[in-house]
């Protein structure tokens, strides 16, 4: 089994710390991933959270670090997991000895129990103008699956990373994608590696941000789902109706352009913010509700992409909870789905009461202030927290981003605004 591949379970009771019925719009059909983010300070504890997770029809949790507490609470529930290494970890990993030693501490003792079928390695790295860290990325996703074929791991848990969208030079229109020149080597390595242990190439695709950036240009519906017309990709001569869609076939292109036709798309992160700074458009609840809600709707349908039609969706949405120690804009605190409570940001067809307990300050709910699983050999899993790059999620903004990722960004823009003034 890989990363590729999902089973969708599903348990017929809730956990009595759960005192909310959940009442959905959408079925189990529906059911799709999640990113469990931790920085803050009044979350619930994880036991409470687990039927939380399930009653909204999620069957695959991401973390961005191989949280214990977490782990441990979602033993024998079915969900899958992905855990994370953070950026910080890269360059120990690399060797097999530290690899072999971080899996052992923090992925072979929850298993078979807790269902762990990926490890991610660092969040962004290609578009984070650090050469060491980059140069870092393969060695150690290669140094943690020989660590995994050692310890007969390797055919239930792969090895991916997630990629921001700025490696796209070109993504207009959809079927000229193409990666930054500057950044074709590498990707041409990693995708190798994806074929060769069959792990997803994965994506962080936010349309919220080309609409962040040129409110006027980028029409709403488009980003939203709610486009009642299509633009057509003259070259391919498919029809497009969102900005998701084509965010990920202009990355299909891309990687087709590299010679390589089937490796899996997986999209790591997306979502949209419930509450922003006023230089943020769009960053109402209603806006939120409209996105997540439509996108639940289409993963539901089963269907892929123009490009991808046959090929379902695997989409992790960002994010579980609003997480109030996040550094940056207003925006960046308010991505979640639910408060710490327990109860829906806003209206998605959940009929909520809210959680137990809340607020685990002290044991690992955010700001590093808990324990993690801990090794002289391995660097541990550390709860709570993660690297820089998942402490900024609007990478997308070209704010943040080196010339190179800049003049990325702006690419994506221009074709975006092109693309949408098709409709």
């Amino acid at each position: 089994m890989n990363c590729c591949s999902h089973l969708l379970r599903h348990s017929s009771t809730l956990s009595p710390l759960l005192l909310f019925s959940a009442s959905l719009f959408f079925t189990a059909a529906s059911a799709f991933g999640i990113n469990y983010g931790q920085i803050a300070n009044n979350l619930p504890h994880p036991e409470s959270v687990v039927p939380l997770v399930k009653s909204i029809g999620v069957t695959r949790v991401k973390l961005y670090d191989a949280d214990p507490r977490v782990l441990k609470a979602f033993a024998n529930s079915g969900v899958e997991f992905i855990v994370g290494v953070g950026n910080e970890y890269l360059s120990k990993v690399r060797d097999p000895k530290q690899a072999q030693a971080w899996v052992k501490t923090n992925v072979q003792p929850y298993l078979p129990a807790t269902k762990i079928t990926c490890i991610t390695l660092g969040n962004e790295v290609l578009t984070l103008n650090d050469s060491a860290l980059s140069a870092d990325l393969l060695p150690a996703m290669e140094g943690i699956h020989s660590a995994l074929v050692s310890l007969n791991l390797d055919k239930q848990v792969t090895v991916t990373t997630s990629h921001n969208l700025a490696i796209l030079e070109v993504s207009y229109p959809p079927s000229a994608g193409a990666f930054r020149s500057d950044l074709k080597q590498k990707l041409a390595c990693i995708l190798d590696f994806h074929c060769k242990v069959g792990s997803p190439f994965s994506i962080n695709a936010y349309p919220y941000f080309a609409y962040k950036a040129n409110p006027k240009q980028v029409p709403l519906d488009f980003v939203l789902f709610e486009s009642r017309s299509a633009s057509v990709d003259q070259v391919s001569a498919l029809h497009y109706d969102n900005m998701f869609h084509a965010q990920i076939d202009a990355t299909y292109s891309a990687i087709e352009r590299l010679g390589y036709k089937n490796v899996c798309l997986q999209v790591s992160e997306t979502g949209w913010p419930s509450k922003g700074d006023a230089d943020e458009a769009g960053a109402t609840p209603e806006n939120a509700r409209k996105y997540n809600g439509n996108l639940i709707k289409l993963i539901s349908q089963k269907k892929g992409t123009p490009m991808r039609p046959n090929l379902d969706l695997d989409v992790h949405v960002f994010a579980l909870f609003n997480e109030n120690q996040k550094p940056g804009p207003t925006s960046e605190r308010n991505f979640g789905l639910f408060k710490p409570d327990g109860t829906p940001v806003y209206n998605l067809g959940f009929n909520a009461k809210g959680l137990l307990s809340t607020n685990t300050t002290g044991s690992g709910g955010g700001g590093g202030s808990g324990s993690g699983a801990t090794s002289s050999g391995p660097p541990p899993a550390v709860t709570g927290t993660s690297s820089d790059a998942y402490l900024s999620i609007t990478a997308d903004d070209a704010e943040r981003l080196p010339l190179q990722g800049a003049l990325s960004i702006l690419s994506v823009m221009i074709s975006a605004i092109i693309l949408v003034s098709q409709l």
